[in-house]
């Protein structure tokens, strides 16, 4: 069993509705184009130094389904529902809020706010 998990870089007026209408546009293909945000850099390229998702993979890594969802604004993730995700998830929360991303849940449909 797998769940997902996205991150995305939004402005300081986010709000649950927004994140889900932001992750719902992330997945339709119809994306915007622009500049990468910065902080979505920093935290792709942190987390995968820890938990690569292109190949060679460490035997417990987290992720069902690779390489990441990547794009100018988000970070999309497919992890596995198990015990093997916890660091993961650790990392993810710890890096969202150093670098004041919104984390959706969309089995929950909730908004992880980061702290103003």
């Amino acid at each position: 069993m797998s769940f997902d998990i996205a991150v995305l870089a939004m402005g300081e007026s986010a709000d649950p509705a927004a994140a889900r209408a932001m992750f719902e546009r992330c997945l339709s293909g119809s994306h915007i184009e622009g500049e990468l945000d910065e902080r979505v850099v920093k935290f792709y390229e942190r987390l995968r130094s820890r938990f690569p998702d292109r190949p060679p993979y460490p035997q417990d890594h987290p992720w069902m389904s690779t390489p990441l969802d990547v794009g100018i604004d988000h970070v999309i993730m497919n992890l596995s529902f198990s015990s093997r995700s916890d660091a993961a998830l650790k990392m993810i929360t710890e890096l969202a809020a150093e670098y004041h991303l919104v984390i959706w849940d969309p089995q929950g449909q909730e908004a992880h706010l980061p702290p103003k």
